[in-house]
């Protein structure tokens, strides 16, 4: 039998037992991971909880206060700083927790002995026996007075026991289905924070440095200032629909104050919307933008699509944006655009319009020639008895330019009266001639001007 001195007197006071039994659990995790062995059991036997892996055994050498290089190397392992066990083993001792930890190297408890050369000094000593068994695969801790309540406290503090769900993985962490109320903070696994107010929790897998510094022996109540970083890179980094859908369906409780905090962030905000686009058919409008267009967004429903209200802030931050895959994001005006773009004509042969109706339209060379001409844009007018809706207008659609085609529609309505139906005309043929929309000042100007054309040519007549 040796002594190792542990030199501990007192350490880590508000540590409970489930932080000691933690650390056992972390070990063997790291252990598992390290040396790509069977799962870690953790089991009851008799009065005893035990904690096995199985893995190349506990060592004496183990007990050193000594940053790990094997672990160090590995970004994906819980351990770093070589002093877990040290820690773990002064609260059982503390917490009056009989430990025996057993491999193929040795068997080890705890004592508290002379600190040698020093009689005055009780400090913490592991007992180091010879192996039970030589033979023995992995490392063994057996704990006597260990609760059940201790060991699920323990376990509930890594994302492997806690019963939560990955969602997605990303090369920055993963994000995690939160399980009650509360999201949790994981780093590699180990719970190192609560978010009363997160719509998810997370698994950071990628430490930048702002955690290592904030990391403590503890590994518990680091602040969100070291985390914050990270989580909106794992969440930008998402290209999930599941996580995307959770996102914006919080995103319409942003204007009654109930929304999630992760939804505070802008680029979340974007991102998510940008996820959503590239899975599926929805269309991105204000709750503004909803109330005045009814009509449009009963469009976009018999569509097919999913309406999605956002910010006002984020309508113009994805206003003229593409999503992951360069798709154009269907917002109110690239809704128009596409279903401007998709709508199809029932275009009537002049020669099936009644006698009225072909009397007024041979009027059109006519009315072209009062008009200036016609303008070279327009290469065909043709009449409709169906025509695209004009969302944004409170009048009816009577006809359109459609530069696409380099046509001018015209609805077969107009056909009733001269007056509809060059009014119209003439209103088209300057849409092409101008390419400016309705209620814009070139628009204006040209309408003016060509009234005044058309004033001046009559009266001289």
């Amino acid at each position: 039998m040796k002594k190792f001195d542990l030199n501990i007197e007192k350490i880590l006071e508000n540590w409970e037992t489930s932080h000691a039994i933690r650390e056992l659990i972390a070990n063997a995790l790291d252990e598992q991971l390290l040396t790509k062995t069977k799962e870690v059991e953790i089991f009851k036997s008799g009065n005893s909880w035990l904690i096995r892996d199985f893995g190349r055994g506990v060592q004496y050498t183990h007990l050193t206060q000594n940053e790990n290089q094997e672990k160090l190397k590995n970004t994906s392992v819980i351990g770093k700083f070589g002093i877990g066990l040290k820690d773990a083993l002064a609260t059982f001792d503390r917490k009056k927790i009989k430990v025996v930890a057993k491999s193929k190297h040795s068997q080890i408890t705890i004592a508290k002995s002379e600190k040698e050369g020093f009689k005055d000094i009780i400090t913490l000593h592991a007992i180091i026996e010879d192996p039970i068994d030589p033979k023995f695969i992995g490392t063994e801790f057996e704990l006597v007075g260990a609760t059940d309540k201790d060991i699920e406290d323990a376990k509930n503090l890594f994302l492997k026991f806690s019963g939560e769900r990955i969602i997605e993985t990303t090369k920055q962490g993963q994000v995690v289905e939160k399980k009650g109320k509360h999201g949790n903070i994981y780093i590699n696994g180990v719970k190192v924070a609560e978010e009363e107010n997160f719509l998810f929790s997370y698994n950071i897998t990628v430490m930048n440095a702002s955690i290592k510094k904030a990391l403590n022996r503890e590994r518990t109540n680091v602040g969100r200032s070291a985390y914050t970083d990270s989580v909106k890179k794992i969440l930008l980094a998402s290209a999930s629909k599941d996580v995307a859908e959770i996102l914006a369906k919080d995103l319409t409780n942003i204007n009654r104050g109930t929304a999630h905090d992760e939804l505070t962030w802008i680029d979340v905000q974007e991102h998510s919307v940008k996820i959503l686009n590239q899975q599926g058919k929805y269309l991105f409008v204000t709750s503004m933008e909803a109330m005045q267009h009814p009509d449009m967004i009963d469009q976009a429903r018999n569509s097919g699509h999913e309406i999605i209200t956002i910010p006002e802030n984020l309508k113009y931050k994805i206003q003229g944006s593409t999503d992951l895959s360069g798709n154009p994001i269907v917002d109110i005006g690239q809704f128009v655009s596409n279903y401007n773009d998709s709508f199809d004509f029932t275009f009537i042969d002049p020669d099936n319009l009644n006698d009225k109706e072909k009397a007024i339209y041979k009027l059109t060379p006519k009315i072209i020639e009062l008009f200036g001409g016609q303008p070279k844009k327009v290469k065909s007018i043709s009449i409709s008895s169906t025509m695209r809706k004009d969302f944004f207008a409170d009048v009816e659609t009577l006809g359109c330019w459609d530069e696409g085609t380099s046509s001018i529609v015209l609805s077969r309505k107009t056909l009733k009266t001269i007056t509809d139906y060059s009014g119209t005309l003439i209103h088209e043929l300057i849409h092409a001639k101008t390419g400016q929309d309705d209620v814009t000042r070139a628009f204006e100007s040209s309408l003016t001007e060509t009234i005044g054309k058309l004033c001046g040519h009559i009266l001289d007549k």
